[in-house]
């Protein structure tokens, strides 16, 4: 005999899944294999872009310090290294902030940087900002 599929359980479980797809378009949110299919679909790349929210940050910090940096004549790669070599510990968050909302301050930073640049990168630098 078959087992019945329509019990009080089989209908919570269904209608718990029909409110988690919410939202979802035509019949992805009425229909059940739909809505498990899309559920599953949609869970796997909220796990996945729950990284890749991480580095999307990362890059636009990156960015904005870049272009900080850049409007004071010098390059992110050579910032990043004078305050290394200076022991400043901001990460790329706080100092996308800095760059924002401080720009004061971020000059300051970028004069550490450019003293505490290693000395082959302090050459280069020298010799590029007499050229202009």
């Amino acid at each position: 005999m078959v087992r019945a599929g329509s019990g009080k359980t089989t209908a919570a479980r269904r209608k718990r899944t029909r409110k988690l797809t919410k939202g979802f378009r035509l019949s992805r949110h009425n229909l059940y294999r739909q809505a498990i299919c899309t559920l599953i679909r949609a869970r796997a790349f909220a796990f996945r872009d729950r990284r890749v929210k991480k580095r999307e940050f990362r890059k636009l910090w990156i960015i904005r310090i870049n272009a900080a940096c850049r409007m004071r004549g010098m390059r992110y790669s050579e910032f990043i290294a004078g305050l290394q070599r200076a022991m400043v510990a901001l990460d790329r968050k706080s100092l996308s902030e800095i760059a924002i909302h401080d720009p004061a301050a971020f000059d300051q930073l970028v004069e550490l940087a450019k003293k505490n640049l290693p000395p082959a990168l302090a050459e280069q630098h020298k010799k590029k900002t007499a050229a202009k």
